[in-house]
């Protein structure tokens, strides 16, 4: 099994940002915790300020991959772009997002990526994927 993690802008300093938010952990932790948990995944991990790369990294996804987690970060409430390219990638979707966006700003509040993806995880900061690593397994086994 292959799985894609995509993370949006900013999400290379998330252990930099508000810990009530964010949580403590960088990246390479939660990763190096995800490939523990799930050693029989391989996991595929880029991290990206530039939409453009993202969009480039979704539109190759269904050939190379058997699920998608994505962390759009502020493009979630933005980018019609990668809304669109989501919309296309035919695999297993799954965004996560570190901070509880129901009690955030009002603009957090908009999600234009994730009806494009078959659901998404709010909250629980690291835990998030996780919880969509499980959410994926499930989906792909539902698909067989």
């Amino acid at each position: 099994m292959n799985i894609l993690i995509l993370n949006g802008p900013n999400l290379n300093l998330i252990s930099h940002r508000d810990n009530q938010h964010y949580g403590t952990k960088d990246f390479d932790a939660i990763l190096d915790e995800l490939r523990q948990k799930f050693p029989f995944i391989n996991f595929t991990y880029f991290q990206s300020n530039s939409e453009g790369d993202l969009i480039n990294k979704i539109q190759d996804a269904s050939d190379k991959y058997d699920g998608l987690i994505i962390n759009p970060g502020g493009y979630a409430h933005t980018s019609v772009a990668i809304k669109d390219a989501l919309e296309i990638c035919k695999i297993p979707k799954v965004e996560v997002h570190l901070s509880n966006l129901a009690k955030r700003e009002n603009y957090r509040q908009i999600l234009l990526t994730a009806s494009s993806c078959d659901g998404y995880i709010s909250g629980f900061k690291d835990l998030g994927y996780y919880l969509a690593v499980e959410a994926i397994l499930k989906l792909v086994d539902n698909n067989n």
